[in-house]
């Protein structure tokens, strides 16, 4: 979550097909909202 900076969601992607960072908005449990999380790790 990028608001309370929680690992909610692991996900994979094809690094070949795309190359910018993964963001995904998703429902935080911490945060009781849905919020955007992005990629940590490129």
């Amino acid at each position: 979550c990028t608001e309370c900076k929680n690992r909610n969601y692991s996900s994979m992607k094809n690094k070949k097909n795309t190359t910018d960072k993964l963001q995904l908005k998703k429902y935080c449990r911490h945060c009781r909202r849905h919020t955007l999380h992005k990629e940590i790790k490129a």
